[in-house]
C-alpha cells in the first residue's frame, strides 16, 4: 500500500515520557552553519528604501510647488521676503514647506537612521500635518489668492496620508514576512547544525500518542507507558483537552448542518457552524493528494516545526507535555488582512489522538505560567477546535483534511473583518500545506523504496 510506510512509522515511534521540548525561533548559530543569505542579510529592506525615497519625493515636490508659487505674482526674491521675512500665518505658504521639511526629518531619522519598526513616528507626523492644514485652511485667506491656495494644502495632506498607508500596509507588513522567512531559514539551518547546539525535535524523536479506542480515554492515561497528569493543574489541562476533543467530534458529526461560506480554485471549502456557548466556528475542508499519515506527521505531531513552512504562523513553542496525549503550546499568528489585523499570540492546550480511520488534534485556550498575557502581542483566545485528518478507505494515497477554528482575536476589530481574514488565512494555510507535501513526497517515495528493499 502506498501509505504503508507512514503507518508503520507512526505506529513504531516511542512515546517519549521525559520530553519537555521547547522550540525557539531565536536560536543562535555559529556563522559556519548560517546559509549565505543569512550571513549577507541586508541592513535595510528594499521596501523601506522605497518608503524613504517617497518621503524625499514628498519634500522635493512640495518645495517645487512652493517655488513655482513664489514666481507667480512677482520675482522670487520679493516673494521670499514677503512670505519668509514678513511671514504671516494667514497669507504665507512658507509654513507648508516647513511642514514638509518636518515630515522629512522625522521620518528619515525614525525609519532610515534608527530603522524603527513601529508606526508611532509617522502617526505623529501625519497627525501634526492634518491638524495644521485643517486649521490653516479654515482661518487663512490662501484660497482667495491663487490656485496654489488649493494645490499646496491638498497635496501636502494627501501625500502625508499616502506615506502612512505605505508604511503601515507595505513596509511593516513586508518586513514582518521577511523576518518570519529569515527565522524559518535559521531554524532550517539548526537542523543541519551539529548536535552540540540546540535543535528542534528530530524526525525520529517526535512522540506519537497511543491509538485511542472508543471509551478508553481513562485507560490511556493509566497505562503507565509514558507521561501522565500528576498535579491538579495538569489534570485540569487534560480535562480541557478532552472537552475540546468532545466538541470537535460533535462538530464532525453535524456535517449536514455546516453552512457553506466560500471556496477557492483548489477546491477547498470554508463552512461555519454556530456552537452553543462558543459562537461562530469556521471549518475548512480540503482534499490532499498524499497519505493521511504524512499530514498527521507534519501538522499534528510536530506543531513546533510548522513555522518552517507555514507563513500564517510566526512562532510555535511547546511549553509542556502533560501526558502522552496532551501538550500545551504557545503560538504566534502572522498578521492578516494586509496588516490591518496585527499578530496575535495564543496559549493552547492540545489533545492528540489516533484512531483507525482518522487522526485528531483538538485544543482550546489555556493558562500557563510560562507565557502569561501582557507581552508584545495582543493575547487571543481560542475556543474548541483543531485539526482532523481522515483516511480514505478507497485510496490510501489521498486524505481529507479538516481545520476547525473558533477564535476571539480580541482588540477592537470589526467582526466582518475578522471573518474575512479567518477564511483567507485558512485558504493560505492550505496553500502552504500542499507546497510542503509536494516537497516531502520525493523523500517519502525514497523512504518507501528503501524500506521495500
Amino acid at each position: 500500500m502506498p501509505g504503508a510506510e507512514y503507518g508503520e512509522l507512526g505506529g513504531s515511534l516511542p512515546a517519549i515520557a521525559s520530553l519537555n521540548a521547547s522550540y525557539s525561533t531565536t536560536l543562535s548559530l555559529p556563522s559556519p552553519y548560517l546559509p549565505p543569505p543569512l550571513a549577507r542579510r541586508k541592513r535595510i529592506s528594499d521596501v523601506r528604501r522605497t518608503f524613504c525615497l517617497f518621503v524625499t519625493f514628498d519634500l522635493l515636490f512640495i518645495s517645487l510647488l512652493w517655488i513655482i508659487e513664489l514666481n507667480i505674482s512677482s520675482s522670487i526674491w520679493d516673494s521670499l521676503e514677503k512670505e519668509v521675512v514678513r511671514y504671516h500665518f494667514k497669507s504665507s505658504f512658507f509654513d507648508i514647506f516647513l511642514l514638509a521639511l518636518f515630515r522629512f526629518l522625522c521620518l528619515q531619522l525614525g525609519y532610515a537612521a534608527f530603522r524603527l519598526r513601529h508606526w508611532w513616528v509617522i502617526a505623529v507626523t501625519t497627525l501634526v500635518t492634518s491638524v495644521f492644514l485643517v486649521v490653516k485652511v479654515i482661518i487663512s485667506n490662501l484660497l482667495s489668492q491663487n490656485a496654489f491656495g488649493y494645490v499646496l494644502p491638498i497635496t501636502s495632506f494627501v501625500v502625508a496620508w499616502l506615506e502612512t498607508w505605505f508604511l503601515d500596509f507595505k513596509v511593516l507588513t513586508q518586513e514582518a514576512d521577511d523576518e518570519r522567512a529569515y527565522l524559518a531559514a535559521v531554524n532550517a539551518a539548526c537542523e543541519r547544525a551539529p548536535s552540540t547546539y540546540p535543535r528542534a525535535v528530530s524526525d525520529g524523536q517526535f512522540y506519537s500518542p497511543p491509538e485511542s479506542v472508543a471509551g478508553s480515554e481513562e485507560d490511556l492515561d493509566e497505562e503507565g507507558l509514558g507521561r501522565r497528569a500528576v498535579t491538579a493543574q495538569e489534570k485540569e489541562l487534560v480535562r480541557q483537552g478532552r472537552e475540546a476533543m468532545t466538541v470537535v467530534e460533535q462538530i464532525l458529526a453535524q456535517e449536514e448542518n455546516w453552512k457553506f461560506e466560500k471556496n477557492n480554485d483548489a477546491g477547498d471549502s470554508v463552512y461555519t457552524l454556530e456552537i452553543p456557548f462558543h459562537g461562530k466556528t469556521f471549518i475548512l475542508k480540503a482534499l490532499v493528494q498524499c497519505p493521511a499519515e504524512l499530514v498527521y506527521q507534519e501538522v499534528i505531531l510536530q506543531p513546533e516545526k510548522m513555522v518552517l513552512w507555514n507563513r500564517t504562523v510566526s512562532a510555535c513553542q511547546i511549553l509542556q507535555r502533560v501526558d502522552d496525549n496532551t501538550l500545551v503550546t504557545y503560538d504566534v499568528s502572522a498578521g492578516a488582512a494586509g496588516g490591518v489585523v496585527s499578530p496575535r499570540d495564543f496559549v493552547n492546550v492540545r489533545r492528540v489522538e489516533r484512531k483507525r480511520d482518522r487522526y485528531l488534534s483538538a485544543g482550546m485556550a489555556a493558562h500557563h505560567d510560562a507565557q502569561a498575557p501582557g507581552g508584545r502581542y495582543v493575547r487571543g483566545e481560542n475556543g474548541p477546535g483543531g485539526f482532523v485528518v481522515l483516511k480514505s478507505s478507497g485510496n490510501p494515497s489521498v486524505c481529507t483534511f479538516i481545520w476547525i477554528l473558533n477564535t476571539d482575536l480580541k482588540g477592537r476589530l470589526p467582526r466582518y473583518l475578522i471573518h474575512q481574514s479567518l477564511a483567507a488565512t485558512m485558504f493560505e494555510f492550505m496553500s502552504h500545506l500542499r507546497q510542503r507535501v509536494a516537497e516531502l513526497r520525493p523523500v517519502a517515495l525514497a523512504h518507501r523504496q528503501r524500506h521495500a528493499r
